[in-house]
């Protein structure tokens, strides 16, 4: 799927050369129904334009579960692909992280000096490999968006401050005994999880 028109040509010798083999889809990924393009059990390689990387994967993360993709590979900037692979406590940590890490692997692959490119960006690259993981049951994604948004929007601020906007979180908070006066960042990702599926 390429939707820069500079580079079809190029494509379409690849496309010659391998006949059947490369189907090119001259568009906007975003708009690109996957499912109905590769079908079931795809795997996904993918240099991403940095302006749409983190909507693609959190379009490729949403949906039906299990997912069409049977993994992804896909190169972000360096800081993007630290916030989707973090882990509570750290500056990276965030809704990226939770979103991603709540219902698949990620793992950062390698990363890519900006010397490999022509010309140079001002960013370092790194690949993320993800793989699908057991969505955990009774969680709704809308939820868990919500409650990631309300709370890590307002990173500073302690949770009774932070979710006081979403009904019943504080109450959750409460009954599964998570100290309120802790910020969002300190949460693991099974905090999340429960907190969620107590809302759902």
């Amino acid at each position: 799927v390429e939707r820069d028109r500079r580079c079809i040509p190029a494509l379409d010798e690849l496309r010659a050369a391998f006949e059947e083999r490369l189907t090119l889809i001259e568009g906007d990924a975003l708009s690109v129904d996957e499912r109905a393009v590769a079908g079931a059990g795809a795997h996904v390689v993918a240099n991403l334009p940095y302006n749409v990387g983190t909507a693609l994967l959190l379009k490729w993360l949403s949906g039906d579960w299990p997912p069409w993709w049977r993994s992804m590979t896909l190169m972000f900037q360096k800081e993007v692909a630290e916030r989707i692979v973090a882990q509570p406590g750290s500056d990276a940590y965030g809704r990226l992280s939770v979103a991603t890490q709540w219902r698949s692997r990620p793992r950062i692959a390698m990363t890519i000096n900006r010397s490999a490119f022509v010309p140079p960006p001002r960013v370092t690259s790194a690949v993320v490999h993800v793989v699908p993981a057991e969505q955990p049951e009774g969680v709704s994604p809308k939820v868990l968006e919500q409650l990631t948004q309300a709370a890590f929007g307002q990173r500073r601020k302690m949770l009774r401050s932070s979710l006081k906007q979403v009904p019943g979180a504080l109450d959750a908070v409460a009954a599964l005994g998570i100290d309120a006066q802790r910020r969002a960042e300190t949460l693991s990702l099974d905090e999340w999880i429960k907190l969620s599926r107590a809302l759902s």
